[in-house]
């Protein structure tokens, strides 16, 4: 009896963590093609990244459904507790990673009828490319329980935060010298400002997998290095 119920443990352990790697998955990729739209005025593209979304928030209501019913049957204790709550944690963490591309989507065809191209929006791939390696690798990390791969994604959520207060700069001094692109340019301050979100929300899960693998919490982040309008 014991060696079926730590059996149907473990497999339903795999389960959430599959369904976590597929979440993740489709949350990177949505925000690759957004970011991928966003560069080609592909509105299709953006569309598709909109609709699937859908899946993404899915998912979230299945490893709820699960976490609930692996607490309920198999009473988790110490670590293995700590990762079913720290994966129900992260599944909210991460769709909310897909309401943001979703929300980058959303603004291509705005920025594309504009139809004009400013600089800044050069910035916005390198900055997204960031943001989704770092939701990559806190996945990859929450994957193999290693806390020093959490810990790198911490401290590159300042690569981020350096590109938005660059894009910001940027796109306020081409308000202030030419009215013209205020329209754009707060389209693309809204991108760029969900790329910084992405990359807090997955410092935010790598610091989860970090408190989940060691049982240590990391010291509070300082604040404020992206908030020039906060």
């Amino acid at each position: 009896m014991a060696e079926h119920t730590i059996k149907a443990f473990d497999e339903e352990i795999d389960q959430l963590r599959g369904l976590i790697a597929e979440m993740g998955g489709r949350a990177e990729a949505a925000i690759d093609h957004a970011m991928v739209a966003l560069q080609r005025q592909d509105l299709a593209l953006a569309t598709q990244v909109i609709a699937d979304d859908k899946r993404i928030d899915a998912i979230e209501a299945e490893v709820e459904k699960l976490v609930v019913q692996i607490i309920a049957l198999r009473a988790p204790m110490a670590n293995d507790l700590r990762d079913v709550i720290a994966a129900l944690k992260i599944v909210s963490v991460v769709e909310r990673i897909g309401d943001y591309a979703k929300n980058i989507a959303k603004r291509v065809p705005l920025i594309t009828a504009n139809r004009r191209t400013l600089e800044p929006i050069s910035l916005l791939p390198s900055m997204g490319q960031v943001a989704g390696e770092m939701v990559h690798d806190a996945l990859n990390a929450f994957a193999a329980r290693d806390a020093d791969l959490a810990l790198a994604v911490v401290e590159r959520d300042a690569v981020v935060d350096d590109f938005y207060n660059s894009v910001f700069r940027t796109l306020v001094t081409f308000m202030v010298e030419n009215p013209k692109t205020i329209s754009e340019c707060a389209h693309l301050l809204f991108v760029a400002k969900n790329i910084e979100r992405i990359g807090d929300h997955a410092t935010n899960v790598a610091e989860m997998v970090y408190y989940a693998a060691t049982g240590n919490t990391l010291p509070e982040r300082e604040r404020g290095r992206a908030g020039l309008e906060e």
